[in-house]
């Protein structure tokens, strides 16, 4: 968050000074993370679990992450091949769109000119 205290009005900046002081006070309560990773650790060894095996490595589910994008892309349709080419450039053979994502300045110029879409069909 990023925030120009130049622009305040005394009553903004002492409403901001105040949450921040509040704030403040919230962080000092907390334990070092270091001696809370420890606390974590022991009552995980005393079940006879480790870390790794309830969450993964990456901290997250990591049985639960992997299917959750398997299936997605499957309900999406989604393959992950090259597809063909559709269109291509009359000035240059070698300058190909397959029509997906945003339009090759060529495609955009040819339709400046008065060209249409179709007339770059590849056929």
């Amino acid at each position: 968050m990023s925030l120009n205290i130049e622009t305040l009005n005394p009553q903004e900046l002492a409403a901001l000074i105040k949450r921040a002081n509040s704030r403040r006070k919230v962080l000092a309560k907390r334990k070092p993370a270091a001696q809370t990773k420890t606390a974590v650790a022991k009552v995980l060894k005393a079940s006879g679990w480790t870390f790794e095996e309830l969450y993964g490595k990456t901290g997250g589910s990591a049985a639960a992450a992997p299917a959750a994008k398997k299936a997605r892309k499957a309900a999406k349709g989604r393959s992950t091949g090259k597809v063909a080419p559709k269109y291509r450039n009359p000035a240059n053979e070698k300058d190909t769109w397959t029509g997906r994502g945003r339009q090759p300045r060529w495609v955009a110029a040819e339709i400046a000119n008065g060209r249409k879409l179709e007339d770059l069909l590849i056929k």
